[in-house]
């Protein structure tokens, strides 16, 4: 239930379409249950089933008077006007009775459309936000295929469920109270047997409901597994298909998509027993009904005319009730969705500003680490451990070493991608933790090992990031990329779309483009990490003079697979298993022999 009042704290947003709702359901409800009742006096006196009535009570407001003075109105229009003339009167009353119900009814379902549709998109866009704003680390226990999974499927669940059952939690009542109302008028006693079918429904419907809750958290998951394995498999195409593994992913998509048939069946199955059991036990009512109804008029203690009115007073119970009955179901369905929803929006963020994190504009002397440590689990073991150096600006610090020393967790820690377990970093002698996330990162550029694009045009993703950016600044940024050159070879120049992740261009054309993307952000400190590790000879060339055009007089930190393309950084940090265990110059290390000039080796051969 709490998860149920969060998500419709989203309503007050939108309170005034909510309450415009309100008043359209009030009305139709209004002209559903009370208008044709009201045309029964009508009917009897036209059809000589009652006698006339020719004198008015004074004026009162309770219900005897109010009904006698309108039988007596009736009967007036009758005699002063032919019974031919009332049943026109009486045709025209149906025609605008029905023609407003209908009427309040659509605007009802008008005002309300906005509604859903809005806290879908809320959710939706509060979702995207906190997955932009969550540390890298949370995503390493994640499968991404999964995290689409909750923003899109999900998302859609809570509007087919819980959304689209708005209308009924606020209408369906009213009817429900509208006509009780009017059944207790008539008849307490058999009042009664509207209460327990409702009381019946409650706790049959409430009982499967829970089952299904729970079949719909394992669908909502096993949904997410299915996405991922497509996600993957789309991701790997190339990889399946160059090792004749199509009939092994095959298998494997086929073993979830099985899995996720087999439980949603389950959950449909429990799903569509609402209606024909509800239908059911209102027939079973009906008839109980009927059989004491019978009894009730013949004993006089209520008439014919008043037990039709009771019977049509029940009938428009019933299809509320069902629909409440369905909704009880679709809210449990849509709890599941919720809760993996909520999963994300209340993950935890530890990377965010310090409550007294201060402005940061202008980059002065230096960067250093000072014993710095790091692990993701403490029981795991730090990844890097006990880190000391300094980078001065406009110098060049370089890292080495075999995969898996922590060199890209050391770099990801300078713009707080994670944050130190130990120790700290000083920019300017100030704790980056104190320091504005954005203020922060604003002083950086990063050009990875992997050039990330996005399906845009090639303008958009060199002036990623920043506003107000002319072509002649991106012009400017792409020539000193050497990328100029093949970025007009293309259809449309700077406005060739570039595909998803820039699968149209090579990859040292994509590599090009992100130092493209770097040159334009002129950040006074750079991380690259291995940017010319995969690519060819050729591309590698163009790439490395771009890169040197990039790095004069600016601070950096490099991460370097090719030993060749650091020789001339400042200071050069061997690291192994988390540790730096040489530091020098190129031609220092070179002479002591030790596990550089391996690595220098081992290059050379």
């Amino acid at each position: 239930m709490q998860r149920l009042r969060s998500l419709l704290g989203f309503l007050h947003k939108y309170r005034r379409n909510v309450s415009l709702n309100i008043l359209s359901n009030i009305f139709m409800v209004v002209f559903s249950v009370f208008s044709i009742p009201m045309l029964i006096p009508f009917l009897e006196i036209l059809f000589g089933q009652k006698e006339l009535v020719t004198e008015a009570k004074p004026s009162g407001f309770d219900i005897p008077t109010l009904v006698h003075n309108f039988n007596y109105e009736l009967s007036q229009i009758i005699i002063n006007n032919g019974k031919e003339r009332a049943l026109i009167y009486l045709c025209v009353a149906i025609v605008v009775i029905f023609f407003l119900k209908n009427l309040f009814r659509y605007l009802s379902v008008f005002f309300i459309a906005s509604v859903r549709n809005g806290i879908v998109r809320d959710i939706r866009q509060n979702l995207f936000d906190k997955i932009l704003v969550l540390p890298l680390s949370y995503f390493s226990d994640e499968k991404k295929g999964d995290i689409m999974s909750r923003v899109t499927v999900d998302v859609q669940e809570i509007e087919n469920s819980i959304l689209s059952v708005v209308e009924t939690i606020i209408r369906e009542p009213l009817m429900i109270v509208g006509a009780l109302s009017f059944m207790i008028y008539l008849s307490s006693s058999l009042t009664f047997f509207v209460f327990f079918l409702l009381i019946f429904t409650a706790v049959v419907i409430g009982g499967i409901g829970k089952a299904l809750k729970k079949q719909s958290s394992k669908v909502l998951e096993k949904q997410g597994a299915l996405i991922s394995t497509l996600e993957e498999s789309l991701s790997g195409l190339r990889i399946i298909k160059a090792f004749n593994a199509e009939g092994e992913q095959s298998r494997k998509f086929l073993k979830e998509n099985n899995s996720y048939r087999t439980l949603l069946t389950r959950l449909l199955w429990r799903r569509d027993l609402s209606s024909p059991l509800s239908e059911f036990m209102g027939i079973t009512v009906v008839a109980v009904l009927i059989w004491y109804g019978f009894r009730e008029v013949n004993s006089g203690a209520i008439s014919v005319a008043a037990f039709i009115a009771f019977l049509y007073a029940f009938f428009t119970i019933i299809e509320p009730a069902k629909k409440f009955a369905s909704a009880s179901y679709k809210i449990q369905k849509g709890i599941a969705a919720v809760e993996r929803i909520e999963v994300i929006l209340n993950a935890e963020n530890n990377i965010k500003d310090a409550p007294d994190a201060q402005s940061f504009s202008n980059f002065q002397s230096a960067v250093e680490f000072k014993d710095v440590s790091f692990y993701y689990k403490k029981e795991d073991g730090a990844v890097v451990e006990n880190i000391n150096f300094k980078i001065p600006k406009g110098k060049t610090v370089a890292l080495v070493g075999s995969s898996g020393a922590g060199k890209s967790t050391l770099a990801d820690l300078l713009p707080r991608f994670y944050d130190v377990s130990e120790g700290v970093i000083l920019i300017d002698g100030k704790d980056i933790i104190n320091i504005k996330l954005n203020d922060l990162r604003e002083q950086m550029g990063i050009v990875s090992q992997e050039a990330i694009l996005f399906n845009e045009t090639i303008f958009n993703n060199i002036a990623f990031g920043k506003k107000g950016i002319t072509e002649a600044q991106v012009i400017a940024a792409a020539k000193i990329a050497n990328a100029h050159d093949f970025i007009m070879e293309t259809d449309q120049g700077y406005q060739t779309n570039i595909g998803d992740r820039g699968m149209k261009l090579s990859g040292g054309q994509r590599q090009r483009l992100t130092i493209a993307r770097a040159v334009l952000k002129d950040p006074p400190i750079l991380i690259l990490d291995e940017a010319t590790s995969a690519l060819d000879s050729e591309s590698e060339k163009l790439v490395q003079d771009a890169l040197e055009k990039l790095l004069k007089n600016r601070t950096s930190l490099v991460i370097a697979h090719r030993l060749s393309t650091i020789q001339h950084a400042d200071e050069i940090l061997v690291m192994k298993e988390g540790h730096v265990i040489e530091r020098g110059t190129h031609h220092e290390l070179l002479s002591q022999n030790g596990e550089y000039g391996k690595l220098v080796a081992l290059q050379n051969v």
